[in-house]
């Protein structure tokens, strides 16, 4: 039992030892390199696997929901102490997502899928220049079907089939479209990649009332998925905090894969010639608190004008190893 346990520890310590390679360069560059960063709208990918019924509904609510928490995730990067500023950029997502993106790739590493984005270089430069920027980070919210087995909710049964997800995938890149940190990553990481949202459940009372064996899987209401992504994260007393429970969850995943220890001193020694000049008018800037190879191409579509999605602008304030995941009725 003792081995065991030794044993144990040594494989733990071990993968913790390798979970600080989250980045596509050195760490030491990226801190040299990215000391402004903005944030662009979250972009909501509606041309991707989203199998939806009432897609028509899904895509206006989650779209909201992104501009909502958006200003979260930049206190949670303003919080890590290696920026300088941190910008939160205010154009409107589903039109720069249509200038920037080139194209998306489903991909599957080591037994977790995800959807790849590609950027237009170029375009990107151009962005990254217009708002005087180091970097930029995109997000893609996207649809995503996959197997997973759901339990029911006294974990006595469950159903292993393909279910329909939300995901979010988040990439920072350089002035030169260069890729310098995404997630997920897979290099050398114990990693869980948390769905966004399920958009569906298996619908065990219904066979369990019927008697019968099969299981009938079925899509979550709107009002349900709401309720689902503005539930509210409990403190350890159980109280009800103002962080929602899974955009807060995966904000701190990425969080923890961007942040370095050694970049705060390096900030914090930097002379003013070093830091960048806050962004122009269009951006608002707070200064901080303290690939695998590729597979074959999916082109993305251009939608429609008429389906695009109006987002209200940001509110000045909002609330506060490779494992895939334990998959939960999210």
């Amino acid at each position: 039992m003792k081995r065991f346990v030794v044993c144990l520890l040594f494989v733990a310590v071990t993968m913790l030892g390798c979970a600080q390679n989250h980045f596509n360069i050195p760490a030491e560059n990226f801190a040299e390199k990215v000391r402004v960063i903005g944030i662009a709208p979250i972009f909501i990918d509606a041309d991707s696997d989203i199998n939806y019924s009432q897609k028509d509904l899904l895509i206006p609510l989650l779209a909201d929901l992104n501009r909502k928490y958006e200003p979260l995730l930049m206190r949670k990067l303003q919080s890590t102490g290696n920026f300088y500023a941190v910008a939160l950029l205010a154009d409107e997502p589903q039109n720069l997502f249509r200038r920037l993106v080139a194209r998306r790739e489903k991909r599957d590493d080591a037994g977790i899928q995800y959807n790849k984005y590609f950027w237009k270089n170029d375009e990107v430069a151009a962005y990254i220049k217009k708002n005087r920027l180091d970097s930029i980070m995109l997000i893609v919210v996207n649809g995503l079907t996959k197997k997973s087995k759901v339990y029911s909710s006294n974990m006595l049964t469950s159903l292993e089939t393909d279910y329909n997800y939300m995901m979010m995938t988040a990439q920072i890149l350089g002035p030169d479209g260069t890729v310098l940190w995404e997630y997920p990553n897979f290099r050398s990481r114990l990693l869980t990649y948390y769905p966004l949202a399920n958009l569906q459940y298996p619908d065990f009372s219904e066979s369990e009332a019927n008697k019968t064996k099969e299981t009938v899987v079925r899509f979550k209401t709107i009002d349900g998925i709401r309720r689902t992504l503005e539930e509210k994260k409990k403190d350890w007393m159980l109280r009800e905090t103002d962080e929602p429970e899974v955009y807060g969850k995966l904000f701190d995943e990425m969080t923890s894969l961007i942040k370095h220890d050694g970049d705060k001193q390096k900030n914090e020694g930097a002379t003013g010639d070093d830091k960048a000049k806050p962004a122009s008018s269009s951006v608002q800037i707070q200064p901080a608190a303290p690939a695998p190879a590729p597979a074959a191409a999916t082109p993305i579509q251009q939608p429609a004008a008429k389906s695009a999605v109006k987002i209200p602008e940001a509110p000045a304030v909002a609330p506060n190893v490779i494992v895939p995941a334990t998959e939960s009725t999210r």
